[in-house]
């Protein structure tokens, strides 16, 4: 923990982890993905994992950088992560209206979806694509464009499943030929997307079931275990949630980036850190404090299974509809999508406002020296 001299202090969500770890794992079982995103965060920008030495024959200046660990569960490696996907994604947004709709698991199967995370979360999706495609098929007559997102947090690290959408307001045509525009303040109901949406996750939760998907659940083992959860689940309201439509334009995908490369909490929101607590922004003005095992036990939370998608693309977004993603542009009237054209180096520059391979001091170029890495990382999570 450090700070400059023109800059408040600020903390990290590695010291915690490097300084509270063992104390963690003494009182929580912690999954190897679990294990493995600590290693990870706690060797991020550290010699452990090498890197090099920026030097400069004019005036002498010296900056040694180190390598990232690259997890997407690492606060610090999300930047550049997130504009490169920002560039890579101009070349499917269209330019048109946008609504921001969020569909939520209530508290009852939260349970659930935390012992068997990969499954729920995939009905999920699979779920929430459903309702947006029967919705838009069946009011527009057209195939709509949706970017899904997965987060697991809410804003004091509780566990939260939810998914965010970014979802055209409108959609092509069956015959390819026409834009058929949602109405401009709202994209469909939200009562309606909600009892569709509780409909279709009753019936995955049940075919999940009754293929042994959550065998082991503890509320299982009683054998009416799942009828009595899914009497809950069919009594609850279920949340679907759709904001006002943005403007057009390309905007929309900064709002969005904000939402994909997102982790449960970034170190800009930590606010103290001792060795008994843990004081970080939460909503508006509020704050939480919690002692160092505590934050570090939620932020484990929300490490996700290996190998799972938390972006998804539907519709005109997907990666395999570019023919009717470029029909769609023809029927709006839309420029063929540039490509980016942006370098790794000149994203970075965007990203960080420094220049790779000139010195800051006196713009001369620098010279690298490769930094041995202090040890091997471990080969298994550890």
């Amino acid at each position: 923990m450090h700070a400059g001299p023109d800059r408040a202090r600020r903390f990290d969500i590695a010291d915690i982890v490097r300084a509270h770890r063992a104390k963690l794992e003494s009182v929580v079982a912690l999954t190897p993905q679990q294990r493995r995103v600590l290693t990870d965060i706690a060797q991020c920008r550290t010699i452990a994992l090498g890197g090099h030495l920026d030097r400069c024959a004019s005036c002498g200046y010296e900056h040694p950088s180190y390598n990232s660990c690259r997890n997407r569960h690492c606060p610090k490696c999300q930047a550049l992560a997130q504009e490169q996907w920002i560039a890579e994604r101009r070349t499917r947004m269209l330019d048109v209206r946008h609504f921001h709709v969020v569909f939520t698991v209530p508290a009852q199967l939260r349970p659930l979806a935390a012992f068997a995370p990969h499954w729920v979360f995939d009905a999920l999706f699979r779920c929430a694509q459903a309702v947006l495609g029967e919705f838009a098929e069946r009011r527009l007559g057209a195939t709509l464009g949706a970017t899904l997102v997965l987060h697991t947090w809410t804003r004091d690290l509780r566990f939260h499943p939810h998914v965010h959408a970014i979802v055209t307001g409108g959609g092509l045509s069956s015959d390819g030929q026409q834009w058929r525009s949602a109405e401009a303040a709202f994209l469909f109901p939200v009562m309606a997307m909600s009892r569709v949406l509780k409909g279709k996750m009753l019936t995955e939760l049940r075919r999940a079931h009754q293929q042994g998907a959550f065998d082991g659940f503890d509320e299982f083992r009683d054998p009416q275990g799942f009828d009595l959860l899914a009497t809950r689940l069919a009594a609850t309201s279920w949340n679907v949630y759709a904001k006002p439509s943005f403007d057009t334009g390309q905007n929309v995908l900064t709002y969005l980036g904000r939402y994909t490369h997102r982790v449960g909490i970034a170190n800009s929101r930590l606010l103290a850190v001792t060795e008994t607590s843990v004081t970080f922004r939460t909503k508006g003005k509020g704050t939480a404090t919690l002692t160092p095992v505590e934050f570090l036990r939620r932020f484990v939370r929300h490490v996700l299974p290996d190998r799972f998608h938390k972006i998804r693309h539907i519709g005109l977004y997907s990666a395999v509809a570019n023919e009717k993603r470029e029909l769609a542009r023809i029927a709006l009237g839309l420029p063929v999508a540039a490509r980016c054209s942006l370098s790794w180096r000149e994203r970075f520059t965007l990203v960080t406002g420094r220049h790779l391979g000139l010195c800051p001091l006196c713009l001369s170029a620098l010279h690298s020296i490769p930094i041995i890495r202090s040890r091997a990382p471990p080969r298994t999570a550890a």
